[in-house]
């Protein structure tokens, strides 16, 4: 039985989370009897306390472990060889910045498990942060926006949105928020607001966190087809927030005019543009919380904002929350992430020119690329309780066998990018982008 690690996070001084909590890790131990070892760290959610009553051992560094549990990406001088991981290497679109990363594992004949590519029969993901990602972007684009509208001379009860890392937790913040949403039904929003619309680019995890911190407020449900008749046909109600959830459908479109279809597009991506700028016109704000890559359309340009901002009447848009953070992807004005010290930045659409901070003229845009760290319990607990089950298998496996021998279950083996210090089958491709 192979002994287990749980590394001390170092990428920010933002992340405190675990990939496992003290009561999971107190089961792996009764049903394994495994030796597991927790790094000590002064910045962790969990006390070490609470590891050692679970039956861990602190230690200093990550040499006892013979499979290492992290978070984030392990600086390259404090991989040990030979050794099995499990982390978000964000490896797998072949990321420039993390291809140093992956030569390591593979020169330190490592083996390397990425979470992101733990996946069902149906390939939907089994451990994740998701949820958490939409509900701490959501709080923190209405504080942020609170912030913004209230340095305008607009005064609106949102400024008393505390940052997501702010509150104990999310049933916290949404108690605090639902407080907010009843200031809101009761006075109603200041004219040059009304009517405030959200647009949610998505309906997966993050979106449905997102979800559940928007309707604190008092929402109105809209479909994409009905906005451009809000303040028109559509009576605004200003006692009322909207929030408009947009699929592919509606975000793209077949260059060819053919019927939208979902599978062809995930197929021929190449086959469809975006054609999310109509809507743009008749939104305040935007929740970004769409998986893409570069082989899909962009839903927001530049160019896109450019025509909205070139017009004579000022644009409603004030600001973008980009959870899914990929910079320069299908929000193209999000030029860089950020953390949760300076989470936002300001951008002309006309000049593309940018300054940090959300206080001023222009679109503010929020992309924390680790929102999930600003809630460290409910993340941790959320995640851990995906992963724990998975653990058994993997101290078990003998990682010894070659690759198509070793029993591992198939989620896992799925998510096995480097094996022993190979690339495994799947993960073949990622060798072009290594650095020589």
């Amino acid at each position: 039985m192979k002994s287990l690690l749980i590394r001390a996070e170092d990428k920010n001084r933002w992340e405190r989370r675990a990939p496992i909590t003290p009561d999971d890790l107190r089961q792996i131990i009764d049903r394994t009897g495994a030796t597991a070892y927790v790094q000590q760290s002064a910045k962790r959610w969990f006390g070490e306390d609470a590891y050692q009553q679970a039956g861990a051992r602190m230690c200093a560094d990550m040499a006892p472990g013979d499979v290492i549990l992290g978070v984030k990406e392990i600086p390259l001088e404090k991989i040990i060889d030979q050794r099995a991981y499990l982390f978000f290497s964000h490896t797998i679109k072949g990321q420039k910045d993390n291809m140093p990363l992956l030569k390591r594992m593979i020169d330190g004949k490592c083996t390397l498990i990425d979470y992101e590519k733990i996946v069902d029969a149906q390939n939907r993901r089994l451990v994740y942060f998701g949820r958490y990602a939409g509900d701490a972007g959501t709080i923190d684009i209405l504080s942020l926006m609170g912030e913004y509208w209230r340095h305008q001379g607009i005064d609106t009860p949102l400024k008393q949105v505390r940052r997501a890392h702010q509150y104990e937790s999310v049933e916290a913040a949404k108690a605090h928020i639902s407080q907010i949403g009843d200031e809101i039904r009761r006075q109603g929003l200041p004219a040059p607001l009304s009517p405030l619309v959200i647009g949610i680019l998505g309906y997966g995890n993050v979106a449905g966190g997102a979800q559940q911190i928007l309707n604190c407020l008092p929402t109105v449900y809209l479909e994409p087809d009905q906005l451009p008749d809000l303040g028109r046909t559509l009576t605004a109600d200003p006692h009322q927030v909207y929030v408009v959830v947009f699929k592919e459908k509606d975000m793209v479109r077949a260059t060819d005019g053919r019927d939208f279809d979902l599978q062809h597009y995930y197929a021929h991506p190449e086959a469809y543009e975006g054609n999310f700028d109509r809507f743009l016109p008749d939104l305040t704000l935007i929740v970004n919380a769409v998986y893409w890559e570069s082989r899909y359309p962009r839903f927001v340009t530049w160019d896109a904002l450019k025509t909205l901002f070139g017009n004579p009447t000022p644009p409603k848009l004030c600001g973008i929350a980009d959870i899914t953070c990929d910079v320069g992807g299908s929000i193209e004005c999000n030029v860089k992430a950020t953390d949760s010290d300076m989470p936002a930045y300001r951008v002309d659409p006309l000049t593309q020119k940018v300054q940090d901070g959300h206080v001023g003229s222009g679109v503010v845009v929020l992309a924390v690329d680790n929102l999930p760290c600003e809630l460290p319990r409910d993340a941790s607990t959320f995640f851990s309780g995906r992963l724990a089950p998975l653990i058994d298998g993997i101290l078990a496996a003998d990682f010894n066998a070659p690759f198509d021998q070793v029993k591992l279950a198939d989620e896992i083996r799925k998510a096995v990018i480097v094996y022993n210090g190979q690339l495994t089958p799947d993960y073949q491709y990622l060798a072009a982008h290594l650095p020589a």
